[in-house]
This record gives structure tokens, sequence and C-alpha cells, in this order.
């Protein structure tokens, strides 16, 4: 009882930090292809900090959705590529919702299970004829368990699905797709689940960062362009490519559809030949982004529909393939330190003191350096605030 009353003392001292913490509008995507991230408990914490509530997993990993119970997180969970061709099993998909669903449902929020990623993108036409009947099994199975009303399936594409994006309005998909894609618009319509895109306006800078406009690319003034069939003004790029999977939808004959952003994001850093990978243009990106989610701002062509956006990603992650920007696009260190500001003010805990990059960073006022004694009681208050946070999450419930 001493170390809560201690906790509760400290955070009433600190209610002003808390009370104008900015509360992050967004999602955040929490990948784990690494060997250094911090445990799911202390992650918990930190995102707890953030006021973050909603989380996309790229699985269904059990540690996470153990770790997150009576955190009042919203939960996007992932059925990697390689489940296709079991989920088109009923029984199979039955069995998966069963064991990796239903068990966590009544004290971890899932609201959507994310069946495949970028399938129509790929080569491989015979992911590309289970993606549907994939999702449609799982679909059934929550259904069968009533729970198809409370969490939603859909499944996630990269913008290269798109033959035309520009001018926005003149969007539309590649013909080879619409075999696919019509019939799961008429599911995502039947079911009233979102159509997923992962967007990235640094790809397209970074092939063309002589044409491109940084600035256009980052939110950051511009000129902007108008669409001359519509003559809407769009000042940034990720807008400009969200109104084009818009336009592409009902040039399919559907306006019932709600298109939401499953991943954007700038990485910190990359290779020689990827242009503007840098910790500044990260920093301007996420931070002009994150303001204008907070003033809940819609496109130019739905400027009532806030955007709805997961951001990519909480850590860097150094196990992942590919050019260097790809372990780079996190928002913190795995030792909880940020990679750049975008703003945020608030308590950030300092995750892992044991491999603290640093003794001498300070976030949001606080030191995260380890010294001594001071580093001893720093320890303490952040498990007194876990103990306070965790007893009052369950009183509350």
């Amino acid at each position: 009882m001493a170390t809560l009353f201690r906790a509760l003392v400290l955070l009433l001292t600190l209610s002003d930090l808390f009370v104008g913490m900015l509360s992050l509008g967004v999602g955040i995507n929490y990948g784990q292809i690494a060997n250094n991230l911090p445990s799911p408990s202390r992650v918990a914490l930190l995102l707890r900090s953030l006021n973050i509530s909603r989380v996309k997993l790229y699985d269904a990993d059990p540690n996470v959705l153990g770790a997150f119970s009576n955190t009042n997180v919203d939960f996007v969970i992932g059925l990697g590529n390689e489940y296709l061709l079991t989920m088109t099993d009923s029984s199979k998909a039955q069995t998966w919702i069963g064991q990796h669903v239903q068990p966590y449902l009544s004290q971890t929020k899932i609201t959507c299970i994310v069946v495949g990623n970028e399938i129509l993108s790929g080569n491989d036409t015979r992911l590309m004829s289970y993606l549907l009947p994939a999702m449609q099994t799982v679909h059934d199975a929550l259904g069968n368990l009533s729970l198809n009303n409370q969490v939603y399936v859909t499944t996630a594409h990269s913008l290269a699905i798109l033959g035309s994006s520009f001018p926005p309005s003149s969007g539309t998909f590649r013909e080879d797709l619409a075999q696919y894609i019509q019939p799961m618009l008429n599911f995502h319509s039947q079911a009233n689940s979102p159509f997923l895109i992962n967007a990235y306006p640094y790809f397209a800078y970074k092939d063309n960062p002589g044409q491109i406009s940084l600035a256009y690319a980052l939110f950051q003034p511009n000129p902007g362009m108008i669409d001359p069939n519509t003559n809407l003004k769009y000042d940034n790029m990720l807008y400009a490519q969200i109104d084009a999977v818009y336009a592409a939808i009902k040039a399919m004959g559907h306006t019932d559809v709600q298109v939401k952003i499953s991943e954007t994001g700038w990485p910190s850093k990359g290779d020689a030949n990827e242009a503007g990978a840098t910790p500044e243009n990260a920093g301007l990106y996420n931070g002009n982004l994150l303001q204008r989610i907070e003033a809940q701002q819609g496109t130019p062509a739905n400027p009532s529909v806030p955007v709805d956006i997961y951001v990519f990603a909480l850590f860097n992650e150094d196990l992942k393939p590919g050019p260097a920007s790809e372990r780079n696009y996190g928002l913190y260190y795995p030792d909880g330190t940020p990679v750049y500001n975008i703003g945020v003010q608030g308590y950030l805990p300092h995750i892992d003191y044991s491999s603290a990059k640093k003794n001498n960073h300070q976030v949001g006022g606080w030191w995260a350096g380890d010294v001594g004694g001071r580093g001893r009681r720093r320890r303490e208050i952040l498990e007194s605030l876990r103990v306070f946070f965790l007893f009052m999450g369950r009183s509350l419930r």
C-alpha cells in the first residue's frame, strides 16, 4: 500500500502534465521483427503514458494480448499471408478464432482481424484467389460465435493496386485486379468493414526526388495542386492518395466503403540511394500528420470524414530485411528513447534501463539515464506508476 500511495501522490503532483498531455488520435503499428525490443508489459506502460489506445499487430501474439488486458487498448490483429489457404477451411478458421481471439475478448479489446497483407500487389495469383474466401470464412466463424458485429474482417493493400492515381478524382484500380477487388468491395459493403491501404508518400519521393516536392510530401507549406476535374486543392500527397482510392472504389460502384490507412510513416535513416530518409524529415512528416489528425481533418473530397490512420511504426526493428529504411521507421528506439521529436508532450518512461543509449537523454522533462541512486529511484517510481495504473484499470471495470 505504501508503494501505491507514493504513486498516487506523484500522479497528483504531476497532474498538470497528464491533463496537458497530447492525446494521439492515431493508431500505432507494433511490429516485432527485432531481437532487442522491450517486453509487452513495458510497451503497455509507454503507450498508456502517451494516451495511445489503438494498436495494430501483424499477428495475434498471446504475450502482447495478455500484457494489454484491462487497458482499454483497441487491437487490430493479423493473419499472415501463410494462413490464407488454411483459413479457407471453415473448421480451421473456427479453431483459429477459438484459440486466438475468443479467449482474450473478456479482457482485451480486439476489434479487427486483417487477413493477409498486400496480397493483390504481389505476383502470387494463387494467394489472390484465396484472399476473399479466407476473409469470408473468418467473418463467418466470428458470426458463429456472435462476434461478427464486434470484430470486423478486412485486408490491407499497397497503393500499387491503383492503375491511376492522378488527379485524385481519376483514381482507378488496375484492370487485372478488378476480378478480385469488385467482389471484395461487395464484401466490405455487406460486412460494414473498411478498405485498408498502406500509403507512403516517402516511396514516391524516394523514387523521384527531382520531380516530387518534398514539402508536398511532408505536409509543409507549398503551392499544392488543383484537381482539374473537381477544382479541389491538395496541399499534401497523402490526402491525394486517399482520395484517389475513394475515386477508384466509386468507379466500381461503391460509395459505402470507408478507406482507412493501415500504415503510413517516414524512415529516419536509409541507404545512400534512399533520398529523404532523415530524422528531420521523419519528424516533420509524423509531427505534421499528428497535428492534422488532432484537428480531425478530412480530405478535400471527404472533408466531413476524419482521416483514420495507423502510423508505422512504434519501434525501429533491427531484423527486418531489405534496405536500411525498413529498419528505421520507428518513433522510438527499443530502449524507449524517441528517435526524433514530434511535439508530443508528457511522461515518456524509459523502458529498458539496462540498454540505455545515453545517460543524458531528457524526455518530457524526465531524465532517462540511470545514474546511481537517482536511476534506482526512477525505477521505483515507474514501478509504482505501473502498479497504480493496473490497480486503477481493474478497479474501474
